[in-house]
């Protein structure tokens, strides 16, 4: 079993930071999704897709992992860049 943790990234829809300090921890796909011949709906039988636990931190998700044998692989968090600028400089 392979699984990815990774912290829970900020809403593009909205400027609110609710949540992002979760870490989450997703198995990674052991099969493709297929169109359903009927419904056209994509599916797969692989119900570990549905599954996603959420931790405080990355090592809780770690020792999560260690405990039942999952094999994770920890994706950091990039570093937040600001651009500052006055509101007159958009008229430069």
């Amino acid at each position: 079993m392979e699984a990815r943790i990774y912290k829970r990234p900020k809403s593009a829809m909205q400027s609110g930071k609710a949540l992002v300090d979760q870490w989450v921890l997703d198995f990674v796909p052991a099969e493709a999704k297929r169109p359903d011949p009927l419904m056209g709906w994509a599916g797969s039988g692989d119900t570990r897709q549905q599954v996603q636990l959420k931790f405080p931190s990355a090592e809780a998700a770690q020792a999560y992992a260690e405990k039942y044998g999952i094999s994770a692989r920890v994706h950091s968090v990039p570093p937040k860049t600001l651009k500052i600028q006055a509101y007159a400089d958009n008229f430069r």
